[in-house]
């Protein structure tokens, strides 16, 4: 009867190493592309070169940090380039929809048409303003309302609508009629009276317009002074100052 040895190893142990050395002879250790690294083990695959089944999802592939395929070619400059683009682009839309100004000048008296009636004064006003657009789209008048004041008495008010639309850049020249009855007596006798040579009204616009662009609202307001004659149909054509 033989007793195996203190050093002597069972069958089944021998057998197990044996698949061991003979599986990683299949694989490189881990780390190694040519076999000829002394590197450990992989820990994930303990030495088969295999995932386990099922932990596909599990498992992390760590990168060193100064792996090559972390540091592409010319990244600073690809990266430069691209800001350098988003702000050329953010400045164009910048400047081309940022909101401007909408002028709204007055131009000239027309013409002032005096009636005269036993209790009133009747005065038509033709007057001319321009609107000036300096936005890069297009602006739509909604309307524009005037209110007329002699001595800081409201004498007349006028809304219009839809009054015109202006595309980028352009400016138009619009005319409108007002329609003034002074009914005061001082006025009234003023205007009439034959003693009186000089019969200057001082005529003070306010002029309200609601423009529409670039998806809000605005308003435009504008005061201007003017003198008309309401003795007679003697006011030339003058421009406002």
């Amino acid at each position: 009867m033989v007793t195996p040895g203190r050093n002597s190893k069972p069958a089944e142990a021998l057998t197990g190493g044996e698949e061991s050395a003979k599986t990683l002879r299949h694989f490189p250790p881990y780390g190694s592309m040519n076999r000829r690294s002394s590197a450990d083990s992989c820990p994930t695959c303990r030495g088969t070169g295999q995932i386990p089944r099922g932990q596909q999802d599990q498992l992390v592939a760590v990168i060193p940090c100064n792996d090559v395929r972390l540091k592409p070619r010319r990244t600073k400059l690809t990266v430069c380039i691209s800001m350098g683009l988003c702000l050329f682009v953010c400045c164009l839309i910048l400047f081309f929809l940022f909101p401007r100004s909408v002028t709204l000048t007055p131009v000239s008296v027309q013409s002032v048409m005096v009636y005269f009636s036993p209790d009133k004064v009747q005065m038509e006003v033709t007057n001319l303003v321009n609107i000036t657009n300096n936005n890069f789209a297009s602006v739509t008048v909604v309307d524009l309302t005037i209110q007329s004041l002699v001595s800081y008495i409201v004498v007349g008010k006028t809304r219009i609508s839809n009054l015109t639309t202006l595309h980028a850049r352009t400016q138009k020249s619009y005319t409108f009629t007002i329609d003034l009855p002074i009914t005061d007596e001082g006025l009234n006798f003023y205007c009439k009276s034959s003693t009186i040579k000089i019969h200057t009204l001082f005529l003070e616009l306010q002029m309200t317009m609601n423009i529409s662009y670039l998806s809000h609202m605005e308003q435009v307001s504008l005061d201007t002074f003017e003198y008309v004659d309401c003795g007679r149909n003697s006011t030339i054509p003058h421009p406002v100052r």
